[in-house]
Formats: structure tokens, C-alpha cells, sequence
């Protein structure tokens, strides 16, 4: 991932591609004049921002303006631009996944799958830096990726447009095949340590489990993640003339 550090390129960034900016850390004693022109087109462009010490941006960028914005190589796109794309639509949901290890290896799993998008949230994700996009084999570049500002709010849209939402979470009776996924679906994957937050649990349609026979008590989510997809591809495949 680039760093911009003069005010003058990520202001035009903002303008011209708000969609590669991931997010921008503003040294607070400096937020007037162009700094506070830049705040309002992040608040626009719904871009998430922080005020830090200025400390913390020089070690990042020991030239900066009293700004440092994180730019992606690749725009996000919209979650009306991933469901138009589509007339069967199969989404992938993070909730938290903050690892870009983990983050990247479920993009991975979610290209090779044939999944339509994945959408993250704004806050409490992780980006599509450098370490994504290595682990992701490039798969990145190869898959829709929208960043919204409310996950809860996305799946009450989501289920408007009926789109059915499956998390994963253990412990439970259904298993992860014991579902018809060959309708509009959307798999909704929690953060490493916490699992789904219950907001989003309550979102669901609803929760299955992969059972586990050893001592460990639980699966990493990429490797939960892949499990879940390669199960709506295995459904999916006599679909895919017609989609």
C-alpha cells in the first residue's frame, strides 16, 4: 500500500479516485485551512479518518504536512456495482477481519470460489495493503471488493433484495452443507478471536457450523471461509450456464 504524505495529492486523490484511499491519519493541532478541505471530501467519500499525535506521523512519513493518507492500487467498488453484476448474486460478508494474512487468504478462496464481491467495513478491517494482495496470489485484482460504513445496515439491505445471509460460527446443530445455496447468498464471516459480533449473528439467516473431530477447538476463518465457499461453488456448478 502508498503513502501519501502533501496535502496537495491527497486532496486530489479524494477528487479524482476516492475509492484507492483507505484511510487518512491527521495530525490534529493541523486541521485547518487545506486539512480541513481534505476532511470534508473524506466525509463525503465516506472514508474513515483519525486524528493521531504528530509523532505517530512522522515515523510513518518524516515530510509529512501533518497528514498521511493509505492509498490502494485498486478501487472499491459499490455494493450496487457487485450486485448488478449478477443476477444470482453470491457475496462474501467479513465482519472484523482485521488479519491481512487471514483477510487475504479469503479473497483468495473467494475468486477461486467464483463469488460475486466481498464487502468489508469501514472501521476494525483490515485494508488491501501489500500483505493482502501478496497472500491473495493476486486474486485482488480479479474480484469486487466494496468497503461499507455499517455491516448491520448492508445485511438489512442485503435481505431487502433477497439475499439470504449464512454465518459461520461453531457449536452448532446445522452443518455448513445442509443448505440450498444456489439462491442469492451472502456468507458472513467473524473477526479471528471474537467470531460474529450478536448484532450481526441476529442478522442471519442462518448459522451453521463445521464439526470438528480433533483436539483443536476451532478452525482459522480463512480456513472456514474456504470450507463454506467450495460448498456454494459445489452447488453452484449446473448453475453456471444460466448465471
Amino acid at each position: 500500500m502508498e503513502k501519501l504524505f502533501r496535502l496537495n495529492p491527497i486532496l486530489e486523490i479524494l477528487k479524482s479516485s476516492p475509492g484507492r484511499v483507505n484511510k487518512i491519519l491527521i495530525q490534529k493541532e493541523k486541521a485547518g485551512g487545506k486539512a480541513r478541505e481534505i476532511i470534508e471530501q473524506a466525509k463525503r467519500a465516506k472514508i474513515p479518518f483519525l486524528f493521531v499525535p504528530g509523532q505517530k506521523l512522522s515515523h510513518l512519513a518524516p515530510d509529512h504536512q501533518g497528514m498521511v493518507a493509505f492509498i490502494s492500487s485498486k478501487e472499491f467498488s459499490s455494493l450496487e456495482d457487485i450486485l448488478a453484476s449478477t443476477k444470482i448474486p453470491f457475496l462474501v460478508l467479513l465482519d472484523e477481519i482485521e488479519d491481512p494474512q487471514n483477510l487475504g487468504a479469503i479473497i483468495r478462496s473467494t475468486e477461486a470460489a467464483g463469488a460475486d464481491g466481498i464487502v468489508l467495513p469501514e472501521r476494525r478491517s483490515a485494508g488491501l495493503t501489500q500483505a493482502v494482495y501478496s497472500v491473495s496470489a493476486g486474486a485482488v485484482e480479479h474480484i469486487k471488493v466494496a468497503r461499507v460504513s455499517n455491516l448491520a445496515q448492508t445485511m438489512d439491505i442485503l435481505k431487502k433484495r433477497g439475499i439470504w445471509l449464512v454465518g459461520a460460527e461453531g457449536g452448532k446443530k446445522e452443518y455448513w452443507y445442509e443448505f440450498d445455496y444456489r439462491v442469492p447468498i451472502g456468507l458472513v464471516f467473524g473477526s479471528e478471536g471474537k467470531g460474529l459480533r450478536p448484532l450481526i449473528k441476529k442478522k442471519c439467516d442462518k448459522i451453521l457450523s463445521i464439526p470438528l473431530f480433533g483436539r483443536i477447538g476451532s478452525l482459522n476463518v480463512a480456513s472456514a471461509a474456504s470450507i463454506f465457499l467450495f460448498e456454494v461453488a459445489r452447488q453452484r456448478m449446473n448453475l453456471r450456464k444460466f448465471i
